[in-house]
């Protein structure tokens, strides 16, 4: 049963410090958040306090929110294709959170027929790169080369919301499905000890380096951006002593997307739907390639430029914010005072009284396009508060900025969510996310 709800797994990079967006003023949203068994903490007091459960202020025109709407219904394709992968929500590996999708990925020693398959990787579409725990790696680990700068060991610092990952860059032949990327530069995660921190990672939060504070094998950044530009490296001479250090762009850590050849210019996360009162599990497919094989036709109503980090903007609550489609968030978060929160166990977690629906007029980075997002927000306690349930497609909460609105994974279900790849420094289309 869940004992604690993680959000965002986005790196932030040079995005405002305390949150993760990969961009100077963007922030992501992660909050640590326990859901008590048996509905504990954030009961049935935390539902009906504080505010207006009607939200105020939800839509657009920052008009109060209204009677909830009927949630989205898309089936994912079958994952049985060369360019699919099978997505997974449980309980996952520490029974604690709820709404994180993951895959399964094979790492290889380039070139070579020596692999692992590593299961439970959380697919986030708001980061950039493959990042695997050195734990989940025990028969490869040795065999992996670790890159090197500077006359010592390559290792990068990656700055999430709830702290950092931290450990070497090494190259390996990435394989998903049937889509494979070679010897490309890959994070192992806690592979270096403790004591080579650089103090500018330390100042990140806590260490995120092991399956109980990541909840995963991995994180599988599958964002727009093609390599990860916005981390911190280090060259560690005899794995110590590491200094920050400038590397050049083959050896920044790589979204495998766009090493995938013809399924490289982007990706499609289908979650199947779940029930409004939320359930134990949830399947989806992710598939690799936009309008490039007969499973992958680009059908979204709605598509928006963005930003090189996957950012465009919303207006919502009468204010203009910036806003990203974060699959590496486990629920949808924006600053609504007049929304009850659960308190308790379930902190800054909504809990109206009657689920609400809410509408974001969204506007592509480029000024170009609108459109809109609608989403429910419904009682977390009545979703989370008996421990059954991993995946809940109106999951909503406060954290972070107030500039912010972070469409989480709750906005997933039931879509099929495009994000088209940063193909400009070849001259190709500009990134954009799509529904």
């Amino acid at each position: 049963m869940p004992t604690s709800v993680l959000t965002s797994r986005q790196s932030r990079g040079s995005r405002a410090r305390p949150f993760r967006f990969l961009s100077t003023a963007a922030l992501v949203a992660f909050v640590a958040l326990f859901a008590a068994c048996g509905g504990g903490g954030g009961s049935s007091n935390s539902s009906s306090s504080g505010g207006n459960s009607n939200g105020s202020s939800g839509n657009g025109n920052g008009s109060g929110g209204s009677a909830a709407v009927p949630s989205p219904t898309q089936q994912p394709t079958a994952a049985t294709a060369a360019n699919t992968v099978a997505v997974t929500v449980n309980s996952g590996l520490t029974g604690t959170l709820p709404n994180i999708p993951t895959v399964s990925v094979t790492i290889c020693v380039p070139g070579t027929s020596t692999c692992q398959t590593v299961d439970n990787v959380q697919v986030d579409t708001a980061s950039f790169g493959l990042r695997l725990l050195a734990s989940a790696l025990p028969n490869l680990l040795n065999s992996l080369p670790a890159a090197a700068a500077n006359g010592g060991t390559l290792a990068e610092c990656t700055a999430f919301a709830d702290g950092y990952t931290w450990g070497t860059v090494r190259p390996a032949d990435v394989k998903i499905g049937g889509e494979t990327a070679s010897s490309i530069p890959v994070q192992v995660i806690g592979d270096l000890g403790s004591n080579t921190v650089p103090q500018a990672c330390a100042g990140f939060g806590d260490p995120q380096n092991t399956v109980q504070d990541l909840g995963a094998n991995g994180i599988l950044g599958i964002g727009v951006a093609p390599y990860d530009s916005f981390g911190s490296y280090f060259a560690c001479p005899g794995n110590a002593n590491c200094s920050a250090v400038t590397v050049t762009q083959t050896q920044l850590v790589a979204n495998p997307v766009p090493r995938f050849g013809t399924d490289g210019n982007g990706v499609i996360l289908e979650m199947a739907p779940v029930s409004d009162s939320g359930a134990p599990s949830a399947t989806g497919t992710l598939v690799f390639g936009i309008g490039t094989q007969p499973n992958n036709a680009m059908t979204a109503s709605q598509s928006f430029t963005t930003d090189s980090s996957g950012r465009l903007s919303a207006t919502f609550n009468g204010r203009t914010l910036q806003a990203f489609l974060d699959s590496g968030s486990n629920a949808i978060f924006f600053a609504n005072g007049n929304l009850p929160q659960c308190g308790g166990n379930l902190g800054t977690f909504y809990c109206p009284s009657s689920t609400q629906s809410f509408s974001a007029a969204l506007v592509s980075h480029n000024g170009a396009t609108s459109g809109t997002a609608v989403f429910n927000v419904a009682n977390a306690n009545a979703l989370l508060g008996s421990g059954a349930n991993y995946a809940a497609n109106n999951l909503a909460g406060e954290y972070g900025s107030s500039a912010s609105l972070d469409l989480g994974l709750s906005f997933f279900y039931g879509r099929y969510v495009y994000y088209g790849m940063d193909m400009t420094a070849s001259g190709g289309k500009a990134p954009y996310v799509a529904y």
